[in-house]
């Protein structure tokens, strides 16, 4: 019944401001509520015209609590996030003016509050700061990011909803969370693929993926990733005046990577680990062929070959055996057969741990060809019979 008294309201009288005479109730209204909303209204305007916005401030509080329903609580209601914006309390006037979009998504200055979120939201994400018990402390990130995820939840089908999840994706990338800011730039450019800002954001997301790359661990996989977003961007936009500089982004991707593989091929040259080093400097010798850095690459690998010797540097377990290290070997293998018989006798046999072949563990290698099985071999007779076995008949 009181709602639909309320609408009907509505339908009969129209609250209208004047700047002469303020607020007031035109048309067939009788309602006692409607008259004590604009005498609320009118109350918090004098006080906010004589200098009190905290007064004002409290007084449209009141006129949201006890008028809800009256068709002046929505203008009470973005005035208290004015009088707190216009006071610096960017923090709640941005709570307040939430509270006009969630209580009144059908009021006549939804736009205009969205707006004014959006400025707001701007301001936290170039630093200001977040106020606690009155005090500003240092710049939060987080709130403006929860900000501009409150516009798009909020206000989806606004003009401010792309921009907004843009910026979510902004204040993402400045609190170094790189995986979650290419998921919001991503959602610009799927959801609001016709907006202006989705080339922004496509372009946005390479440039994260080249951050990942020059603030992490060299990575293969990511730099790739941030080469073809980068190629996407100039294949979808080549019009955008950012097409240029995705240009040399992938060229400092290029160089990037032939530095960063470079200096992982040191550490393993400075740390002993030779083999592992050999790797990286082919690759650098691959990926920039006749640059300087493959030119160090080819110097340093003939080096150690020099020092070391080739056998020493080749990938995997297995190295060239010569016939020396074969036969000495094999004679360390036939001394640990002979030790194992469990008729064996004699003194222990110690193997030097550095003679034996870890590739194979210390085993013969199996024969994998006719050519190595000779022939069979029978063992010779007992001269003497063994009286416990059978006899053959006489």
């Amino acid at each position: 019944m009181l709602l639909s008294g309320v609408a009907s309201l509505r339908c009969a009288a129209a609250v209208v401001y004047r700047s002469s005479e303020g607020w007031s109730v035109e048309g067939d209204a009788t309602s006692a509520d409607t008259g004590s909303a604009v005498a609320q209204m009118r109350y918090a305007e004098d006080l906010e015209a004589k200098g009190d916005d905290a007064g004002a401030y409290k007084a449209c509080k009141v006129l949201v609590k006890r008028y809800g329903l009256s068709m002046l609580a929505p203008k009470a209601q973005r005035k208290m996030g004015v009088l707190l914006q216009k006071n610096g309390d960017y923090d709640k006037a941005f709570d307040a003016y939430t509270g006009y979009l969630t209580k009144y998504p059908q009021g006549s200055d939804f736009d205009a509050v969205v707006e004014q979120m959006f400025a707001i939201g701007k301001l936290f994400l170039e630093g200001q700061k977040k106020k606690i018990l009155g005090v500003a402390t240092t710049a939060s990130m987080g709130r403006a990011q929860t900000m501009f995820e409150s516009i798009v939840k909020n206000a989806p089908f606004s003009k401010f909803a792309p921009l907004a999840q843009f910026d979510v994706g902004q204040a993402l990338e400045k609190q170094g969370k790189y995986p979650e800011a290419i998921k919001a730039y991503q959602t610009v450019v799927t959801k609001y693929a016709g907006d202006a800002i989705a080339d922004d954001a496509l372009y946005q997301i390479g440039y994260v993926r080249m951050q990942e790359t020059r603030e992490g661990s060299y990575d293969r996989a990511s730099v790739a990733k941030a080469r073809e977003a980068f190629e996407d961007f100039i294949n979808r936009y080549p019009e955008s005046e950012k097409v240029s500089q995705a240009r040399e982004n992938m060229k400092s991707l290029e160089t990037g990577t032939t530095k960063g593989v470079l200096d992982i091929a040191r550490f393993y040259d400075k740390t002993k680990q030779y083999r592992a080093a050999v790797i990286y400097y082919n690759d650098v010798i691959k990926s920039q062929p006749g640059s300087p850095e493959s030119e160090i690459a080819k110097m340093r690998i003939e080096e150690m070959k020099q020092l070391y010797g080739e056998d020493a540097l080749r990938a995997g377990p297995e190295r060239t055996e010569t016939g020396a290290r074969a036969a000495q070997r094999r004679k360390l293998q036939a001394k640990l057969d002979t030790a194992s018989r469990p008729d064996y006798v004699g003194p222990p046999v110690v193997v030097p741990e550095e003679k034996i072949d870890k590739g194979t563990g210390g085993k013969p290698k199996l024969r994998t060809s006719p050519s190595n099985i000779g022939p069979a071999v029978e063992p010779e007779l007992p001269a003497t019979p063994d009286p416990d076995l059978p006899q053959p008949p006489e």
